[in-house]
């Protein structure tokens, strides 16, 4: 309890996620008399870093980059209006499917409702759309960066959960692709029963013959990581490398990305994967104290005496992740909770992989429900709509991804199939 409050006073207070982990750590050790192992912190901060999985971080962050700075992001979209702005309410299919293209590329919620509401809401607007409604399909569509692969938070998964990251990538291909069926239903109903959705504009094929090329080039680059992870003939951190030569490729090609531009964007790259990295440090510390001293076993004593049937305790588990989420960033709830839970999936037969997906939709939810929801306070900046608005519009939304969050929980196959028929092919 110490260190719990000790950990929550000091994030509340404004202290780095980083330092308020370690700190947790330090107390835990405190308290407990195992002062003995502060010399043993820096090997651990070592051994957490020393992990040939973690390279791919920095490397599709760097394609998330040079997706936004180099245009690639604005060709995708342009591309999905041509193939389906015709339709009622075009504008918001378009937005959710060219979320689902570059969930594939960005793997990051925070930068792709970032990049999709600086477009797609003041387009939407201009067409005639509701503010809050046009903010709830980016929000909502944005949950898909951390399933569709690749997934900066399957990697990170992977990592602190000590499971193959290619088979979390492509569990993830399933599960995403029934939320943005499930995503395209609400707009549906929305149009029929709720907003009055624009009309389309019908497409004039033979003037978007150039829209489409320029569309389909930088959607070659999911197509070749989710095709070299599916057939092995690139691990997850190969693929990150190809993806960036790519995509590095096109955006000089399209001239929106200059040589003198390329400092700054490593530079935030650089920035962005040390906070990553420094987080996985120090989990790493606070989990190796936690087990030192027994903390996972009795976890899995407590779960054993209150359930011993795996889609209870993964209910539990999304329960917990989504009030956590509320608080903390999903990377941060990751690496702090996984590893205590772990011993409990293993004890209770659950496949690891499948745990991964749960626990990354789970954790992303947090993203769109208040108190913090960063991905609510991106698009209200974006739409210009109070957060309550805004909220409201989105409920439709998170209820459709609830409702199949569950349905990935209680039916395992949704997950470790496409895995699974990989590794037999």
């Amino acid at each position: 309890m110490i260190t719990l409050i000790v950990f929550f006073a000091l994030l509340f207070c404004g202290f780095p996620i980083f330092g308020a982990i370690l700190a947790g750590a330090v107390v835990f050790m405190t308290s407990n008399d195992l002062a003995i192992l502060y010399d043993s912190i820096p090997i651990q901060f070592y051994g957490a870093l020393e992990i040939n999985g973690l390279l791919a971080i920095p490397l599709f962050l760097l394609v998330g980059e040079i997706m936004n700075k180099g245009g690639l992001t604005q060709r995708l979209i342009a591309l999905t209006e041509v193939l389906v702005g015709g339709f009622r309410g075009g504008l918001a299919y378009a937005n959710l499917f060219t979320n689902a293209m570059a969930a594939s590329i960005l793997g990051s919620a925070v930068a792709q409702i970032g990049v999709m509401s600086k477009v797609m809401i003041p387009e939407m607007e201009k067409k005639g759309y509701d503010r809050a409604f046009s903010g709830a399909v980016t929000v909502s569509a944005g949950l898909l960066g951390p399933i569709i692969p690749p997934s900066m938070l399957m990697i990170i998964y992977g990592v602190v959960a000590v499971q193959p990251i290619a088979p979390l990538f492509i569990a993830g291909i399933v599960p995403g692709l029934l939320i943005v069926a499930g995503l395209a239903v609400v707009i549906f109903f929305a149009g029929v029963f709720g907003h009055a959705l624009p009309e389309g504009t019908p497409t004039q094929w033979r003037k978007s013959v150039g829209t489409l090329v320029a569309g389909l080039i930088p959607g070659l680059i999911p197509v070749v990581v989710i095709a070299g992870i599916m057939t092995g003939a690139m691990t997850p951190t190969e693929s990150g490398a190809v993806a960036s030569i790519i995509a590095f490729i096109l955006a000089f090609a399209y001239r929106e990305i200059k040589f003198s531009d390329l400092p700054a964007l490593l530079h935030t790259v650089a920035i962005n994967t040390a906070t990553i990295t420094g987080l996985i440090a120090a989990a790493t510390v606070f989990s190796w104290v936690l087990a030192f001293e027994g903390v996972p076993d009795r976890v899995v004593d407590l779960i054993a005496g209150v359930t011993d049937s795996p889609l209870v305790f993964l209910l539990l588990v999304i329960v917990m992740m989504l009030v956590l989420g509320m608080f903390l960033e999903s990377i941060s709830v990751l690496i702090v909770v996984v590893p205590i839970l772990m011993p409990v999936v293993n004890a209770l037969g659950i496949d690891p992989i499948h745990f991964g997906v749960v626990c990354t939709l789970a954790t992303v939810i947090g993203l769109v429900t208040p108190p913090v929801g960063p991905g609510l306070y991106i698009a209200m900046i974006q739409a210009h709509v109070p957060m309550g608005a805004l909220f409201r519009a989105t409920l439709p939304f998170l209820a459709m991804v609830m409702l199949l969050l569950v349905a990935i929980a209680a039916f395992p196959q949704l997950s470790i199939w496409l895995p699974t028929m990989t590794a037999r092919g």
